[in-house]
């Protein structure tokens, strides 16, 4: 893969600091004058920020509180940051929500570590498949071995 070409599930803009990985997860936000939250959802998201689709117009240098909804694998967890509005783009019509790019602005020790596990999650689970259920589980669970899911798949018959 030659320099500046983006990679598989990753957005790679030359002026990021961390790269973005595409993923849909619900958010929580608040305007710091509004003590009412939005939902929004992000379109990708990296150590440094992350793109946010709001239902309301916010403006470039706009503090949010935002708390993010995260599958930490075990159970989901929230991870809250302050952040500022670095950019936005047009209102996206069919959707009814604005599209923003945020920064974070301070985000605590325990949630930026959370937050760096779960995007090295995402990088694992692009780039290697983890199966370390033991086989006694499978069975357990009635589901077949990696061994036995060649029986799974039909066999076509071979030409003569």
């Amino acid at each position: 893969m030659g320099k500046g070409e983006s990679r598989f599930g990753t957005v790679n803009f030359e002026k990021r600091k961390h790269p973005r990985f595409s993923i849909d997860l619900p958010v929580e936000c608040w305007k710091m004058d509004d003590p009412k939250s939005h939902p929004g959802h992000t379109g990708n998201i990296g150590e440094g920020g992350l793109l946010l689709y709001f239902p309301g117009e916010l403006e470039i240098g706009q503090s949010l509180k935002l708390r993010l909804y995260i599958d930490s694998g075990m159970d989901f967890i929230s991870i809250e940051a302050l952040a500022e509005v670095v950019w936005k783009d047009l209102y996206l019509k069919e959707k009814g929500d604005y599209k923003v790019g945020v920064k974070f602005v301070h985000i605590s020790p325990k949630d930026k570590a959370n937050l760096k596990n779960f995007l090295e999650s995402l990088v694992e689970l692009k780039t290697t498949p983890k199966l370390d259920i033991p086989s006694k589980l499978f069975s357990t669970l009635a589901m077949p071995t990696l061994g036995s899911l060649s029986t799974l798949v039909p066999k076509v018959p071979e030409q003569e």
